[in-house]
């Protein structure tokens, strides 16, 4: 699936936000064979220099002065995203896209800025960081919809993981939010039943 620059940096976006709520299962760099932990039941968005701190890991220009209700505004954007990685099917998920873009109210508009070649943006220069996000990340959730491919928008299969993730393989066959840590994780404990299984 061959998915454009910006549109795959959005998609990263919106795969970061959804596991911003509490509740989607291990933190990075959490246990390699063991259940997620508490810290994990933490809004990873639970104030403004959370809100700044995610919008600079994702390199958005033109923040400004973010407050209470910008961390809300996007907290709610991310309940939206959230609905959609769990709509069970196209039409579902593109009533949801539908709204969340047009409640940003999109301006469509050709940019090439720090250094990236020409490329779309879908948010007003003056946008809310709420309305950056819905209308961005909403289009390029558009994207996956048109193209056919809704059910390459995941959760994690872990059974203590609920992690978002697209799932970009080539037969769409992956299952967990990382091969290192909850695909491992899951191998590992196989392998011991097996073991205690062979042993017993």
């Amino acid at each position: 699936m061959l998915i454009p620059h910006d549109t795959r940096i959005a998609l990263d976006t919106v795969v970061d936000l959804v596991n911003t709520a509490p509740g989607n299962g291990l933190p990075e760099g959490g246990p390699a064979d063991g259940p997620a932990d508490a810290s994990t039941a933490r809004d990873q968005l639970a104030d403004t220099d959370a809100l700044y701190a995610f919008a600079e890991r994702h390199l958005i220009s033109g923040v400004g002065t973010l407050g209470e209700k910008d961390l809300r505004a996007v907290r709610d954007v991310r309940a939206s995203f959230a609905e959609i990685f769990a709509a069970p099917d196209a039409r579902t998920a593109a009533d949801l896209v539908n709204r969340l873009v047009a409640a940003a109210g999109t301006t469509p508009q050709l940019t090439d800025h720090d250094g990236y070649d020409w490329h779309v943006h879908y948010f007003a220069p003056d946008a809310a960081l709420s309305d950056h996000l819905a209308a961005d990340c909403g289009m390029a959730l558009a994207f996956i919809v048109v193209a056919g491919e809704q059910e390459r928008l995941r959760r994690c299969e872990a059974p203590d993981c609920r992690r978002a993730f697209v799932d970009l393989s080539r037969n769409r066959s992956r299952r967990y939010c990382s091969s290192r840590t909850c695909g491992n994780r899951l191998h590992v404990a196989a392998y011991r039943a097996r073991r205690r299984e062979a042993a017993g």
